[in-house]
């Protein structure tokens, strides 16, 4: 999962400012939030005072290694970041945070959010969610991205995992609902990323990264978009063919997934950088609303 995070502009951060954006709090925000919607799935109908406690631990657990992860990725795509517009404004890019400083800052993020999700929630949940931060931090940033243009389909998986992570949080196991939950976001990430990777296309280049538009071009990529928003609407309807959920996120789920394939479509057949923002934003749109209908299906017609 991917969110802009724009330029402070020429005002200096202050210290602390300069340590919260490492954790990329947009992203991290999207993360808490799946999280937060796999944990109310997993307790059927209205969740006691304790179920309510142990899911606000649980995304405060999650918060902390999730912008653990984010911190460590800084440190490793620095000399990447100070390349590109959109990341150039990162204090690791600067050089207003060092290696040691960020290093260390990452590294207690991670140890207390394990703590607290090993004691206060379940070890599964820790061990899940340390997993996570492996996959992002080492396998998808150290050996995927700088190899791959497949970078952000098999990377993917690790951004797919707060629905899974919230649902192990509250029962304890991960059933087929929370794998359901997975597939959706692991098939978004793709339209969703290569939008954004159109238009930032030059940024790439310089970077180095072998990002899809850069090694396969733009025509190839927005076919990708578009197949992608197609296998993306086949997956968004297994929630009510399981039985998760009802009609009124049925009738969510077409309507935000038509709304996808349309853009992958207009991108597809006349591409202008300013339809590939727009595709972009409405990714984000989708997953959220997608993810709010869920809950609302979930208390309004239980």
């Amino acid at each position: 999962m991917s969110a802009v995070n724009p330029p402070v502009g020429p005002v200096a951060m202050s210290v602390w400012s300069q340590y919260y954006a490492l954790t990329k709090p947009r992203v991290i925000q999207l993360i808490v939030f799946c999280a937060l919607i796999g944990m109310v799935l997993a307790v059927p109908g209205v969740p006691s005072w304790h179920e309510v406690g142990v899911a606000l631990l649980a995304c405060l657990g999650i918060w902390l290694v999730a912008g653990a992860a984010a911190a460590f990725n800084c440190i490793i795509e620095k000399s990447i970041d100070a390349k590109m517009k959109r990341t150039a404004w990162r204090p690791t890019a600067k050089g207003e945070l060092g290696d040691r400083q960020t290093l260390l800052f990452s590294g207690t993020l991670c140890a207390l959010g394990s703590a607290l999700l090993y004691v206060a929630v379940n070890p599964l949940t820790m061990w899940l969610t340390f997993a996570t931060f492996i996959g992002y931090a080492v396998i998808y940033t150290l050996i995927l991205k700088p190899l791959t243009p497949q970078n952000i389909v098999i990377g993917g998986a690790s951004g797919a995992m707060p629905p899974v992570l919230g649902w192990a949080a509250m029962a304890g196991q991960v059933g087929p609902e929370a794998l359901i939950l997975f597939l959706i976001i692991f098939l978004w990430t793709p339209p969703h990323f290569w939008a954004l990777a159109l238009y930032r296309v030059e940024d790439y280049r310089k970077s180095g990264l072998p990002m899809l538009p850069v090694t396969h071009g733009n025509e190839f990529t927005r076919l990708m978009v578009l197949l992608y928003t197609f296998i993306l609407l086949a997956a968004c309807l297994l929630p009510f063919i399981y039985g998760m959920s009802s009609w009124l996120y049925l009738a969510a789920a077409i309507v935000l997934n038509v709304g996808f394939c349309l853009y992958g479509y207009w991108l597809w057949r006349d591409y202008s950088d300013l339809l590939a923002r727009k595709t972009f934003r409405f990714s984000l749109i989708h997953l959220s609303a997608l993810f709010a209908a869920l809950l609302l299906d979930h208390y309004l017609l239980a």
